[in-house]
């Protein structure tokens, strides 16, 4: 059953209020396919079994180059199923105006190192933001 006009309305203006006051779980919110794919995990499955078979191997045969490639196949593989993957941004980036405008937002350019992520956190502290 569709949605009445001032149903989407509503829904339409809660969307945007959601996005004007936290954006980055209304991008979390909107991503499609939150799921990370199945392949992804049976490659690295795949790869954890072929790394441990080659340490196994390597152990068995007494040279110790096959088990640490082995155990670097593993470690790869390992690293490989929980790293996040990337994923493109698409959709308007910045904030929603009461009026309904998408102002694109501010860009910088600096530097987003863990350092410079931390010294921004301590200044919005230190400005009263709590976050």
């Amino acid at each position: 059953m569709p949605l009445s006009e001032y149903e989407q309305r509503v829904l339409e203006q809660m969307e945007r209020q959601l996005t004007s006051d936290d954006p980055r779980l209304a991008n979390t919110l909107t991503r499609r396919g939150g799921h990370r794919p199945v392949t992804r995990y049976v490659v690295a499955g795949v790869g954890a079994a072929v790394g441990l078979l080659l340490l196994v191997i390597g152990a068995a045969t007494s040279q110790p180059w096959l088990g640490a490639i082995g155990f670097v196949v593993m470690f790869a593989a390992v690293a490989f199923a929980f790293a996040t993957p990337r994923t493109e941004r698409t959709g308007p980036q910045g904030t929603v105006a009461a009026d309904g405008s998408v102002r694109p937002a501010a860009t910088s350019t600096k530097k987003h190192g863990f350092m410079s992520k931390l010294e921004e956190r301590w200044d919005r502290r230190r400005d009263g933001d709590g976050r």
